[in-house]
């Protein structure tokens, strides 16, 4: 029997607890691979499913605050409109069971907030997500989306 190949994009899950909510990003993490992702892969001004594959989920236990706005608890999609300069758009989605961003439609958002990504020293070649205490972050080629929680 062969050894099973390992998938390009395997599946991962980031949890944590932000207050008293537990938080569970599931995801699938596609590898930097010497490619410019940002601005190349996944161009400036258009929505991304936030991973590979299926579109990333993100379930908040109880009710949340995002980056000042409240979010009620439940399971959604996750997207992001990266930008060439500044803010990056945040997107949590009513339908969160779908395949990438093909079928995405903004009459669904729950949330849409802008965040400011950071330029990072060093380079995440598998995408990661990590719930801190205090925020959801995405690490990426060199760069890092850090979502104020409360």
């Amino acid at each position: 029997m062969p050894a099973k190949e390992a998938k390009p994009s395997p599946p991962a899950t980031a949890t944590g607890k932000i207050g008293g909510a537990d938080v569970t990003v599931n995801y699938s993490s596609p590898g930097v691979k010497g490619r410019k992702i940002f601005g190349g892969m996944e161009p400036y001004g258009k929505v991304w499913r936030a991973g590979a594959n299926e579109a990333t989920t993100v379930e908040f236990s109880k009710d949340v605050t995002v980056e000042g706005k409240p979010l009620p608890a439940g399971k959604y999609g996750f997207f992001l409109i990266p930008a060439e300069k500044d803010k990056w758009t945040v997107i949590f989605n009513k339908v969160p069971n779908q395949w990438g961003a093909f079928k995405y439609d903004e009459k669904q958002d729950a949330l849409r907030v802008m965040v400011a990504p950071r330029k990072t020293s060093s380079v995440t070649e598998r995408l990661a997500y990590e719930v801190t205490p205090k925020a959801l972050v995405l690490r990426w080629e060199n760069v890092e989306v850090p979502v104020t929680i409360k």
